[in-house]
């Protein structure tokens, strides 16, 4: 991958075995609920990872943007679904959302060149 999107993985990885290596039972359940929750249902995963994208850039969480972008790349969300979504999320968020659109292209970019290369 990308220099952007190594980083973020290796952080993310290293932090997360910290948190869990704490044995601590209610983050243990909040980690859980989150994978459960992007699972296959009446909606399809993919669906759910475009929502918590959009749901992320309005909150503005940079960290949740770059996670439900790799998803939605996984899941292969298009690059023409993807504005589709960052519309959704500027309109919902208003102008506030703009700088973290410009990150989360920037992120979307990396993610595809990688896939080029």
């Amino acid at each position: 991958m990308g220099k952007l999107v190594d980083e973020f993985n290796a952080y993310r990885a290293k932090m997360n075995e910290k948190i869990l290596a704490s044995d601590n039972k209610v983050m243990k359940r909040l980690y859980s609920l989150d994978t459960l929750t992007y699972q296959e249902g009446a909606l399809s995963t993919k669906v759910k990872e475009m929502l918590g994208l959009a749901t992320s850039m309005v909150l503005r969480c940079d960290d949740c943007v770059k996670y439900h972008l790799e998803k939605c790349h996984e899941q292969g969300v298009t690059t023409e679904e993807i504005f589709e979504v960052f519309g959704v999320a500027n309109l919902v968020g208003g102008t506030i959302v703009i700088p973290h659109t410009r990150r989360a292209v920037e992120y979307w970019e990396e993610l595809i060149n990688t896939e080029l290369n």
